[in-house]
């Protein structure tokens, strides 16, 4: 863990992992697919990838499409748009 990128898509991948495995022992049956967690897993490693390859602005894009894909698809917080 040298860079930046690698500091933030562990974070972001973290919080995937606490947010599969909230829900996964949850009461209630969970409205959320495991497949539906990959796009953003394979976007962390992505933009982990790119950022270590100086590609630092298309890493920060992905990243934030990673972002609005959790927000958007698997609503953490229940979020609602």
């Amino acid at each position: 863990m040298q860079t930046i990128y690698d500091w933030v898509t562990v974070a972001i991948f973290a919080g995937l992992i606490v947010l599969f495995l909230h829900r996964s022992t949850a009461q209630e049956e969970p409205k959320d697919n495991v497949f539906q967690y990959l796009p953003a897993a394979v976007g962390c490693a992505v933009a982990n990838y790119v950022g270590n390859q100086g590609q630092g602005g298309l890493a920060f894009l992905i990243i934030l499409v990673v972002l609005a894909y959790v927000a958007w698809v698997l609503k953490p917080f229940n979020l609602k748009f």
